[in-house]
C-alpha cells in the first residue's frame, strides 16, 4: 500500500494593485500533522470564525506584514495584520508539535511565534538558511512551487520590515491529489505561460525556443494595447522582458571543437543576441507609453533610460521621455527629451506637435507665475 501523499496548498499574492503569481507549498502531514492541518484549514477556510476575535479563520485577504531581506518573509496575522494577532483552528494558540526539522535551507515554511508553544497563525518562509531558529520554530512545509514569487516578495521596498505596499494574499485554498498546481492562470488572453520563468518548462539554453515564448508574449500585450487595456498590456510587456532577461542570465552554451562549427554557432549566437535586445528594446519602449497611458510617469521615464542606455539616439526613448517629464510638469527635461529627438528626426510631425504643446504649457506657466508674483508684490 502506497504512503499518502503529502497535501499542496497555494497563495495567489499581488504587491499593490499587481497580481504577481502563486506560490505552492508541500506540507509536512507525515512529521507535524497538527501545524499541517491548522495550516491547510486556514487556507481553505472551512473552520469558522475564530473563537477569539470572531473574525474569519481563513488566510485569503491576509497580508506579508514583515519582510527582512536575505532572511524571511512574515505573514499570516488575519486578525491585525501587524504581527501582534492571528489564532490558530485550535484556539487561541497551540502547542509546538515537533522541533526536530532544521530550517537549512531557503523556501522552507516555519511557525512564527512568541516563545515556547505559542503557536497561532502566524508563519515565514525563509529565504536563507536560518539555523538560529533551530529548536524555537516549527518547520512544517516548503515551496514546491512559485519560488520567483517569494522572491518578489522579499525585494519589495519596505520601512523598518513593513512593505510600503500592501502584499496581500488574494486567494488561498488547497490542492487535491493530481490537480493541476494553477501556476499557469488563464486570463482570457491566450497566454499559457507561468508567471515565472523559473516556474516554466522551457528549455533556456535554447534562445530560439525562450525568443519564440517571448514573440507571442509580446504579441499579446500588444492586442491589449490595441484594445486600451493598458495595465494588462503593461504585465505582458512586463512578463516578456522577464523571460528575457531569464534566458539572458541563465541560458547556457556548448563548445565545439570544430572551428567551423563554433564559428557558425558564435555567429548564430550573435544574431539571437541581436533578436533578443530589439525585442527588449521594443518591450521597454511599449511599456513606458502603457505607463504614460496609466500616468505612472517616473516609470516611464526609467523604461526610456534603460533603452537610452543601449541605443542613446532611440528616437521614440527621447520623444516618450519627453511626454513623461511634460506630464509631470518638469518642462526643461521635456524639452531637452523633444530637442533631441527633433533633432534626429527633423521632420517628425507628432515631435513637432508636443513640442509645440510644450511651448504653450511652459507660456501658460510664466504667465500664471506673474500673476502669482504681481499679487503678492502689486499695491
Amino acid at each position: 500500500m502506497s504512503e499518502k501523499e503529502n497535501p499542496r496548498c497555494f497563495f495567489d499574492l499581488s504587491i499593490g494593485d499587481e497580481r504577481v503569481g502563486r506560490i505552492v507549498f508541500e506540507l509536512f502531514a507525515d512529521k507535524c500533522p497538527k501545524t499541517v492541518d491548522n495550516f491547510r484549514a486556514l487556507c481553505v477556510g472551512d473552520k469558522g470564525n475564530a473563537s477569539k476575535s470572531g473574525k474569519p479563520l481563513h488566510y485569503k485577504g491576509c497580508t506579508f506584514h514583515r519582510i527582512i531581506k536575505g532572511f524571511m518573509v512574515q505573514g499570516g496575522d488575519f486578525t491585525h495584520g501587524d504581527g501582534t494577532g492571528g489564532e490558530s483552528i485550535y484556539g487561541e494558540k497551540f502547542e509546538d508539535e515537533n522541533l526536530e526539522l532544521k530550517h537549512d535551507k531557503s523556501g522552507l515554511l516555519s511557525m512564527a511565534n512568541a516563545g515556547k508553544d505559542t503557536n497561532g497563525s502566524q508563519f515565514f518562509i525563509t529565504t536563507v538558511p536560518t539555523p538560529h531558529l533551530d529548536g524555537k520554530h516549527v518547520v512544517f512545509g516548503k515551496v514546491i512551487k512559485g519560488w520567483s514569487v517569494v522572491v518578489e516578495l522579499e525585494n519589495t521596498p519596505v520601512d523598518e520590515s513593513k512593505p510600503r505596499k500592501p502584499c496581500v494574499i488574494d486567494d488561498c485554498g488547497e490542492l487535491q491529489p493530481g490537480e493541476d498546481d494553477g501556476i499557469c492562470v488563464d486570463d482570457g488572453t491566450g497566454d499559457k505561460l507561468p508567471h515565472w520563468p523559473s516556474d516554466s518548462d522551457l528549455d533556456f539554453s535554447k534562445p530560439e525556443e525562450v525568443l519564440a515564448a517571448a514573440e507571442v508574449l509580446k504579441g499579446i500585450g500588444n492586442e491589449q494595447f490595441k484594445a486600451q487595456k493598458y495595465e494588462l498590456a503593461k504585465n505582458k510587456y512586463t512578463k516578456t522582458l522577464r523571460y528575457l532577461n531569464h534566458s539572458d542570465s541563465d541560458g547556457e552554451t556548448t563548445s565545439s571543437d570544430e572551428e567551423v562549427e563554433k564559428a557558425e554557432k558564435v555567429k548564430k549566437e550573435n544574431i539571437q543576441e541581436e533578436k533578443i535586445q530589439s525585442l527588449t528594446i521594443s518591450c521597454l519602449l511599449n511599456r513606458a507609453f502603457c505607463q504614460i497611458k496609466l500616468g505612472d510617469h517616473g516609470e516611464a521615464v526609467a523604461d526610456c533610460n534603460k533603452v537610452l542606455d543601449v541605443d542613446d539616439k532611440n528616437v521614440k526613448a527621447l520623444y516618450r521621455k519627453g511626454q513623461a517629464y511634460m506630464n509631470m510638469k518638469d518642462f526643461d527635461q521635456a524639452m531637452v527629451g523633444f530637442q533631441a529627438a527633433a533633432k534626429l528626426e527633423p521632420n517628425d510631425k507628432s515631435i513637432k506637435n508636443e513640442m509645440a504643446r510644450l511651448k504653450k504649457l511652459m507660456e501658460e506657466h510664466r504667465n500664471k507665475e506673474k500673476q502669482i508674483y504681481s499679487k503678492m508684490f502689486g499695491k
